[in-house]
């Protein structure tokens, strides 16, 4: 390396506190020693002039040496260790400083090769990458608050997420997630294996971790609505508002089928019916794709099958994780139909799952990923594992698991807090020749065409990238989030047609879930688990339930009344009862009341208030499952299931007034106890596909 290219006036301290040298990041650990050196050198020049003083002091001399030449030593002393450390720095960061060494330049000129076919490019970039390149495209690292771009530095990954997090990160605006992806790539492409990320998030019903995003229904109520053309629509509204922050990839959709609503990932499920999960999974793809986003299809497969008692031990979870017992025709018939339809539609990620099946953990199945994904089905894409999935499976040690895995068919390791330790791991394999150059070529192919086909290599920065809307939170996108919202509520209840409210009506609102944004949203919305404003105020803004019936209120000559005192005033009374927020872990339960662990805390004293008031009661059930509610139903003359709305509660509000009917139906059946769920015949409250609407007057 020619050090004396070095430009000093180009050496800048970076807005993270990493120094940036030829427009390249380097890591804070060297900052810091660099700033130790430097405070060593001047020490050793303090003490030899104090020194020098000492002795000009005293006239003294010790065998001729002046203090002049106290003084010289001294810098000669700090000198040396400046040239020490620039000399091992130099060793260290050769590839760093060397951004236009032979080997990146050769993979710059396949990369810029436009007259190259996708086919062609892959391969040629494949043909000229080190070992140690193509492990670390095989890994994805996750960003976090501590987290910057000169951790890219180490090794160039092929990708970089944002997992779940807390609401603390969740009110980014759009401009600043674009300037840090922004920085990664600037890091990774002047690297010796200039080949861009892919960013990947979990925006599985909104970009609910950027601020002023839109967050539609969850999976169960868009089941409920069951409208292929509206989930097209909110499948391309959240690519667009993707691509303002500059991420290009989303885990989702998830296209379990869930068979017991006791798993906490009952609302990231369209249904318990194929049918529906295939259409409305296979809409949302394709308006993310035509939006220009690439979905994920997970978790790959039967992850909503698991059976009871069998989840994963360490977290005491009955069904997270768990095994499925399904049949080989069950498989094809079934569970496989979703992963067809999305294969077919052009989805290129596919997740594997956290479970097993018929006690073969999915990230070390070779006949499910490689012989029928990849085999069977064709599947030319990649799958990626899920979060540190890697670490649970039967090997002894990282170096173990990682080999079951790739050697399995997974191809991108999701693998935050090792990620470093898991390309060491693979590279470790390679050279053992536990995984084969053949198969490690195969992963990398695989990643590069998806980055190729997205159109990644050609416009890293996304300086191109069409786009329908300048910012987030759109009117339009508002008003399709509403209309998702008012299709999926399913009536299930309406004695003597309390609803709808009638122009004059005094209506008493109480209850939990009344004026939470963090309930109505639910987990994976910003913070993993989810949270409530309780717990959190500064949550997610949106309209609230109690918002929408104020802004409706006007128009339909009603008062809405919040004043426990005046219960007695009321005409109607809405009590808004939920669930706490929760996502997989924590959501499982075996008791799925409104009135156990998971049930708001409010809940029972909204319900014991409705009844001793004696007024007609409106029921709204705002939860990410079909809860049990054979105890009170009979209390109350209707009952809604309002599932988890995101951010437009105003859509409960206009069919509760009436300016749209009832038109949801139940995506999943509701039982009279947990008991009768395993039960072959179970005893049910509602069937699947049950709902009523305004045409309908019931008597329960």
């Amino acid at each position: 390396m020619n050090v004396t290219a070095m430009n000093i006036s180009r050496l800048i301290l970076s807005a993270d506190g990493s120094f940036m040298i030829f427009g390249r990041l380097l890591p804070k650990v060297w900052c810091y020693a660099l700033v130790g050196i430097v405070a060593a050198m001047v020490v050793i020049i303090a003490i030899n002039n104090a020194k020098a003083k000492k002795i000009a002091k005293s006239g003294c001399t010790k065998r001729g040496v002046t203090p002049k030449d106290i003084r010289r030593r001294g810098v000669l002393y700090a000198l040396c260790l400046a040239v020490l450390f620039a000399a091992v720095s130099v060793a260290y960061f050769s590839d760093v400083l060397d951004i236009n060494n032979e080997h990146a330049a050769d993979i710059r000129q396949v990369v810029s090769d436009s007259s190259l076919s996708a086919e062609q490019r892959a391969d040629a970039i494949v043909e000229k990458m080190t070992v140690e390149e193509k492990a670390a495209q095989l890994v994805q690292d996750e960003y976090a608050s501590s987290w910057n771009a000169a951790t890219l530095l180490t090794y160039p990954l092929g990708s970089v997420f944002s997992g779940g997090g807390n609401l603390e990160e969740t009110h980014e605006t759009a401009e600043q997630w674009q300037e840090r992806i922004g920085s990664y790539q600037d890091v990774i492409l002047k690297k010796t294996a200039p080949i861009p990320i892919i960013y990947g998030i979990d925006a599985v019903h909104g970009l609910g971790k950027m601020s002023g995003a839109v967050v539609f229904p969850h999976n169960i109520g868009i089941g409920a609505a069951n409208d292929p053309n509206l989930t097209y629509e909110m499948g391309k509204a959240v690519a667009e508002e993707m691509k303002l922050a500059g991420i290009r990839l989303n885990f989702a959709p998830c296209v379990a089928i869930c068979d017991d609503p006791r798993w906490g990932r009952t609302y990231e499920c369209y249904s318990s019916e194929e049918s529906i999960v295939t259409s409305l999974g296979t809409a949302f793809a394709q308006g993310q794709l035509d939006g220009g986003v690439m979905p994920t299809a997970k978790h790959f497969i039967c992850d909503g099958s698991t059976v009871y008692g069998s989840g994963f031990s360490q977290n005491g979870t009955p069904l997270d994780r768990g095994n499925s017992k399904i049949t080989e025709e069950e498989l094809r018939e079934v569970y496989l139909k979703p992963y067809e339809s999305l294969l077919d539609a052009g989805v290129k990620v596919v997740m594997a799952s956290f479970s097993s099946l018929n006690g073969t953990m999915m990230h070390e199945n070779k006949y499910l990923l490689t012989d029928i994904l990849k085999g069977e089905l064709g599947f030319e894409g990649f799958v990626i594992s899920d979060y540190l999935a890697v670490d649970l499976l039967s090997g002894s040690n990282l170096e173990e698991d990682v080999a079951l895995a790739i050697n399995a068919g997974v191809d991108m390791l999701m693998q935050p807090y090792a990620a470093n330790d898991t390309v060491r791991a693979i590279i470790a394999n390679v050279e053992k020749g536990n995984i084969s150059e053949e198969r490690l070529d195969d992963a990398v192919r695989r990643i590069l065409m998806v980055k190729i086909e997205m159109g990644l290599f050609d416009d890293p920065w996304q300086e191109k990238v069409p786009h329908e809307i300048d910012a987030v939170g759109s009117e339009e996108y508002r008003n399709l989030a509403k209309t998702l919202v008012e299709k999926s509520l399913v009536l299930l209840k309406n004695n003597g047609r309390v609803l709808p409210l009638n122009s004059g009506a005094k209506v008493f609102v109480t209850g939990d879930a009344l004026d939470d944004m963090g309930v109505q949203c639910g987990g994976w919305t910003g913070a993993w688990q989810g949270q409530t404003e309780a717990e959190n105020p500064d949550c997610i803004v949106g309209t609230s339930i109690l918002d929408g019936l104020n802004e409706y209120a006007e128009s339909y000559n009603l008062e809405i009344i919040t004043d426990e005192a005046r219960i007695s005033e009321a005409d109607v009374v809405i009590i808004a009862l939920g669930e706490k927020p929760y996502a997989e872990w924590m959501g499982d339960t075996d008791d799925m009341s409104l009135t156990g662990d998971l049930g708001l805390a409010g809940n029972e004293e909204a319900i014991r208030m409705a009844e001793l008031s004696g007024k007609p009661t409106v029921a709204l059930i705002v939860s990410g499952r079909p809860v049990i509610l054979t105890e009170h139903l009979n209390k109350w003359d209707a009952a809604v299931m309002c599932w988890l709305p995101g951010t437009e509660g105003d859509g409960i509000a206009s069919v509760l007034c009436g300016e749209t009917d009832f038109t949801g139906k139940l995506p999943m059946p509701m039982y009279h106890s947990t008991n009768d769920i395993p039960k072959e015949d179970p005893n049910l409250l509602f069937n699947t596909g049950y709902g009523l609407d305004y045409g309908w007057n019931t008597v329960m």
